[in-house]
């Protein structure tokens, strides 16, 4: 068997999504997700200038060859656009490995290590009031677990919080395709750390011990101010706090370790690795967020988690809905024969993208079943694709009240 042909295809069925699909010369096609939210064209355009041309007359049965082949030969190596593009052709390759086999692509993986995905919804609300009815929303439909995320008193905006509502079946979406330019928001930690504890105290009293919590920082406090978030929601017991610090110093996360025995979640940014290989073995960290698309695909990630095995540290992938179905698919896969399994972000895509990418991985009483399909289970319609065309849109960026710019 060899890929005859290759196509990256860029839709925007409410927000952008690259695509790889690949063809072979015994009617056998695979695809992978390339998304990279605000900086899709960056990935097609590697993957159309400098990858797309290597592939053709490749046998897609060489897995590891291909991915070090790329990896290794490319030479300037690693960043989100390279491993992305890699993570295109890994996944597309997986998904004709277990078309060619006849077998759900987790078979190829070892096969089931537990029954169901447990996966996590996402709860926000701009008073607390109103989070508690998005919460029991998710309750209501089996959630296990819940990630909470509230405005801030003194605050015109905050990650996390939009026109979103479970209850009224919308979606939060921060990247904005009506601006020209990003969004600027204003941002103050002091009034987050005075009011993020008092969001906690009223889920617990009104859900009980059990629920799992869980909460986005993203990526804004320092080592000491994440450390102090950690200690004062001790009472609580939050599942994870995710994304506390930026994590390009990571010996910042011993600090954070210092002072708090609430669990650490990171690297939804991460794309390989070694970005993490530290905080792995350091045990710096509880849950690992690397996903299929920005981590070099299937054949990368399961590195990541088979070394996160070794020192105590669980899955918890990122799952929004800036990756497509294909990655959702792939992750499911994974998440479902692997033996750290921690959680599984979920937010349901919209139903024109449902439509592009139809699928046949299922949710039920708080769980993901990946598909049994051979493969992925999963498919690109390109008919459905070409209805809705590219649109720039950018991620907002983040001021302090005194304007100095800050980590969204």
């Amino acid at each position: 068997m060899r890929i005859t042909a290759a196509r990256v295809v860029v839709t925007s069925p409410g927000r952008n999504f690259v695509t790889l699909k690949l063809e072979t010369d015994e009617g056998v096609h695979g695809v992978g997700d390339a998304t990279l939210n605000g900086r899709e064209l960056a990935v097609a355009a590697y993957l159309n200038e400098h990858v797309v041309p290597l592939l053709i007359g490749r046998d897609p049965a060489r897995i590891e060859d291909t991915w070090q082949y790329l990896y290794q030969g490319a030479y300037w190596r690693r960043g989100p656009v390279t491993m992305s593009a890699i993570a295109a052709v890994d996944t597309a390759l997986w998904d004709i490995k277990g078309k060619v086999a006849g077998l759900p692509v987790y078979q190829l993986l070892g096969g089931r290590s537990r029954d169901g995905v447990t996966v996590y919804g996402h709860a926000s609300a701009e008073t607390t009031e109103e989070l508690l009815k998005e919460v029991d929303h998710y309750v209501a439909l089996g959630y296990k677990a819940v990630r909470i995320q509230t405005g801030i008193p003194g605050l015109t905006s905050t990650y996390g919080v939009g026109h979103a509502s479970a209850t009224a079946g919308t979606t939060y979406e921060p990247a904005n395709a009506e601006l020209a330019l990003p969004e600027e928001s204003l941002w103050s930690t002091e009034k987050y750390l005075a009011h993020v504890p008092s969001v906690f105290k009223a889920v617990r009293e009104e859900f009980g011990p059990t629920l799992r919590l869980l909460h986005d920082a993203h990526h804004r406090l320092t080592p000491i101010e994440a450390a102090r978030l950690g200690k004062s929601l001790e009472p609580y017991t939050p599942f994870w706090i995710e994304d506390p610090v930026r994590a390009e110093l990571q010996e910042g996360f011993r600090l954070i370790r210092q002072h708090t025995t609430t669990p650490i979640a990171v690297g939804e940014v991460f794309n390989s690795i070694w970005d993490c290989q530290q905080l792995i073995s350091e045990q710096l960290i509880d849950f690992i967020r690397t996903t299929v698309v920005h981590a070099g695909g299937i054949t990368h990630l399961r590195r990541i988690f088979d070394l996160a095995a070794l020192y105590h540290v669980r899955s918890g992938s990122h799952g929004a809905t800036d990756l497509s179905p294909i990655c959702l698919a792939a992750a499911l896969q994974l998440d479902i024969s692997i033996p750290n399994f921690g959680l599984q972000e979920y937010m349901p895509h919209s139903p024109e993208t449902d439509a592009v990418f139809p699928h046949s991985y299922s949710f039920a009483d708080g769980y993901l079943q990946p598909s049994d399909e051979p493969g992925l289970g999963v498919d690109l319609d390109e008919e459905a694709a070409a209805n809705y065309p590219y649109r720039p849109a950018y991620l907002p960026v983040n001021r302090l009240e005194d304007g100095t710019m800050h980590s969204w």
